[in-house]
């Protein structure tokens, strides 16, 4: 029986925060065990939510001196949360903040070095996971399911409801997984129209009518007719759906519900299934009751929301076991998910010694 104790760090689309989360992996001869010992976000202050926003247009020289800046911030913050654990730290394993996505010209591109984390923390950090795979001519991404897979197999399906939704499943013994749609990202991009930094329960969705020619515009985009594997980015959402919702003539709060109706249409299509399955739902988006509300009404699954931990670090905690099965040099990225052309154990691992 061999123990890993690791920090799991995520960045999500939506600048909530720095989610870290120190986890211990047992591997035991029934598979794989884990448990989160600690957990915690450190919320971006004004001047990195700016940055972070502002990545995707800055020069190279700027970018890749904030590639290093965010690294050391996040290596600084990571030696912060492990001294208020007594526990010993054998990993650090770093998502990164993604800044490009564009696998189909063969790049993504997440901030965050791994050498200045390595450096500022005194660990080693494991980073760049999403690298291998598009070099193997895959999309580099859902990674996550991997950890669907040995961590969480008692579920049918595993409902990611971040920036993006993203959807996990076994289908014949092999595991499957692709984005669906946006949902943080186009939600919290109409909440900051009103002055607030997201949809607090649903609360303006719920006040506005689905507007038909929009909703019939938004289920028109050809990523939905794309067979998986298939994954979405920032780029997707500007230049497919950002022109779809900004038109002067529609009224916000009937675009914030044919948004809602939109998401939970793409949702309930990814798992359609005859049968009654449970459904593990988590990210940010399974505490807005009003898209729960409506998943419940387009679904006949069992929609199973879990301990609040989980829920909001679950993607850390399967960084952070990305991480370890890199570090055993196991396959942490399965082509049947991204479209690599083989599996492969994706991650640069920056050694402390």
């Amino acid at each position: 029986m061999k123990s890993y104790h690791v920090v799991g760090i995520m960045s999500g689309t939506s600048l909530d925060g720095l989610d870290m989360a120190l986890c211990e992996f047992i591997y035991t001869s029934s598979g794989w065990k884990y448990r989160i010992h600690a957990a915690d976000t450190k919320p971006y202050d004004r001047s990195w939510k700016e940055k972070l926003t502002e990545a995707p247009s800055m020069n190279a020289p700027d970018l890749l001196q904030l590639h290093s800046a965010y690294g050391k911030y996040v290596g600084s913050e990571v030696k912060k949360f492990i001294q208020a654990s007594t526990r010993k730290v054998d990993l650090v394993c770093s998502h990164g903040h993604t800044v490009f996505h564009q696998p189909e010209k063969g790049f993504t591109f997440q901030i965050g070095d791994g050498s200045a984390i390595a450096a500022h923390c005194g660990l080693t950090t494991i980073s760049d996971f999403r690298n291998m795979s598009v070099a193997l001519g895959g999309e580099g991404a859902p990674l996550v399911p991997i950890g669907d897979e040995l961590l969480f197999g008692e579920y049918h399906y595993c409902l990611n409801l971040g920036g993006f939704s993203n959807i996990s499943y076994k289908f014949r013994h092999k595991r499957y997984a692709f984005d669906v749609c946006t949902v943080n990202m186009v939600l919290n991009h109409l909440a900051q129209k009103l002055g607030q930094e997201y949809d607090k329960d649903g609360q303006f969705g719920r006040k506005g009518s689905v507007n038909q020619k929009l909703l019939s515009r938004l289920e028109s985009l050809p990523f939905y007719r794309q067979q998986p594997p298939k994954s979405l980015g920032r780029e997707w959402f500007e230049k497919e759906m950002l022109p779809l919702i900004e038109q002067p003539e529609l009224d916000l709060y009937d675009t914030f519900r044919t948004v809602y109706e939109h998401i939970a249409m793409q949702i309930a299509e990814s798992v359609r299934n005859k049968s009654k399955k449970p459904v593990l739902i988590t990210g940010g988006g399974a505490n807005n009751t009003f898209l729960i509300e409506l998943l419940k009404e387009k679904t006949n699954h069992e929609l199973i929301i879990p301990d609040p931990f989980i829920v909001k670090f679950k993607e850390a905690l399967i960084f952070a076991f990305l991480g370890v099965l890199r570090y055993r040099q196991q396959v942490n990225c399965l082509a049947s998910v991204t479209g690599s052309s083989y599996d492969c154990s994706g991650g640069a691992i920056h050694i402390v010694i």
